[in-house]
């Protein structure tokens, strides 16, 4: 059963353009961006996985692993005044909004040099430059924050629209409707971005919700949605770009659920022996969203095998100076304990 459900929510029929089809400059170019930053988010996570199992991450880590594409794709719809919030699996948004691989990797160590200072660690980070709200560790607590950002939005007449990330777990959080049914009747240029990954946080999705289909969700308040195959890049990017556009045109929310699919376990505590290892095998095989959207490219000419290898090197020498970065920075002196702090 849950093998079945994996592979019908990846869209396994789903293929590669025709080989050879024109490809016009602007477009090269964003799919060879979308590739590099699909890269670098997998190489940070790896990483960073290698950092936890030598004891240098401390604390909850939840590894992006697998769903690259839904990040990258929404990211590339945005405009620099465009908000972005999520939940705790959020290295991969952070990378994606433009934040230091090297500062983001150093909060994870729990250093001065990180982006909370070391205070906040894997799912507390934020970016005012970059637009970056977090970071949240409760399931759903994100998503009336999501909705607030859209209503001062909305107040200030400032064009700008709030991409509000969540789970399929978080999808059954009472606030999420409430957040909803404000957002619907007052307009607000929200686009709710459901990552459902099949699992929440162990349990899958059609045994823990009745209604699986989570682009439904917000059609009690006529709030707009439709599924989007989140292992594809470009499915992504074409969809975002309508929500995006809907909200900022000021029509209101708008509900997107990626189909997506997470490789590793819930946090790095989890063995995920909810679903068996030829499952998760098979979509890696058949719906990997770098190596697929990697072969896409040179079918089409945009790339050839010797560039994907040479972006690869590349950003592998990022991530390392990452890594050297954030293991070299000093920890918070004890006065940071009474920084930050609200009176």
């Amino acid at each position: 059963m849950a093998r079945a459900e994996a592979t019908a929510a990846a869209n396994p029929e789903a293929e590669f353009p025709a080989s050879g089809r024109a490809v016009d400059s602007a477009t090269a170019e964003r799919q060879k961006k979308f590739y590099h930053d699909m890269l670098l988010i997998r190489r940070f996570e790896e990483k960073a996985g290698q950092l936890y199992g030598m004891g240098l991450i401390g604390g909850f880590c939840h590894l992006y692993i697998g769903q690259e594409a839904v990040v990258v794709g929404m990211q590339a719809t945005l405009e620099p005044k465009d908000q972005v919030i999520t939940t705790y699996r959020d290295h991969g948004h952070m990378l994606a909004a433009g934040m230091d691989p090297s500062g983001v990797m150093a909060e994870l160590t729990g250093r001065s040099s990180g982006y909370s200072k070391g205070k906040g660690g894997s799912m507390h980070m934020f970016s005012r430059e970059k637009n970056f709200f977090g970071g949240h560790g409760i399931v759903g607590a994100n998503v009336p924050i999501g909705t607030g950002l859209a209503f001062a939005n909305r107040y200030l007449r400032n064009g700008a629209v709030c991409i509000t990330y969540f789970g399929d777990g978080a999808a059954n959080q009472g606030q999420v409707f409430e957040s909803f049914n404000m957002a619907a009747l007052w307009k607000l240029p929200v686009v709710y971005v459901i990552e459902n990954n099949q699992y929440a946080m162990g349990t899958a999705i059609r045994r823990s919700t009745a209604e699986v289909e989570l682009f439904k969700r917000g059609s009690a308040d006529d709030i707009p949605g439709e599924p989007v195959d989140g292992m594809d890049v470009e499915k992504v990017y074409e969809a975002g770009r309508k929500a995006v556009q809907w909200t900022r045109e000021g029509k209101g929310p708008y509900v997107l659920e990626m189909k997506t699919y997470r490789y590793r376990g819930h946090s790095m505590s989890d063995p995920a022996k909810y679903r068996t290892r030829e499952e998760v095998q098979q979509m890696r095989e058949k719906h990997d969203p770098i190596d697929t959207f990697g072969a896409r490219l040179v079918r089409n000419g945009v790339m050839r095998d010797d560039e994907l290898k040479a972006v690869d090197r590349e950003i592998r020498q990022t991530i390392n100076h990452a890594a050297e970065f954030a293991t070299d920075s000093p920890e918070p002196s004890p006065d940071e304990l009474y920084t930050d702090v609200l009176k």
